[in-house]
């Protein structure tokens, strides 16, 4: 199944349970903010199968800001690599990304 097609299915099991109906783009941010502490903790014990599992609910949140938003995830990725794509430089060993200029 394409990233697409599970967006979609994401939206229509979002509007089956009323999220997207009764909630906002505040409120589904707040909770990919709780699930990323999840996914942190989850990483910090390089727990696979809970990394998995934070990865998803993040992106689920994710999908209902974007459709709270009108928008869908595929065009702000894309619009996100449009913008990097060309971009050159490095992750120094500080966790820096240094630019060339």
């Amino acid at each position: 199944m394409s990233f697409s097609s599970l967006e979609l299915e994401v939206i229509r099991w979002s509007e089956a349970r009323g999220i997207i109906q009764n909630s906002d783009s505040k409120t589904q941010l707040l909770k990919a903010f709780s699930e990323m502490g999840e996914l942190a903790d989850a990483v910090n014990k390089a727990d696979t199968p809970a990394i998995i599992d934070g990865l998803g609910d993040v992106l689920v949140c994710l999908i209902n800001v974007a459709a709270l938003e009108d928008l869908d995830l595929t065009r702000c990725l894309a619009a996100a690599y449009d913008e990097i794509k060309d971009r050159k430089g490095f992750l120094n060993e500080s966790g820096v990304f240094i630019k060339d200029v």
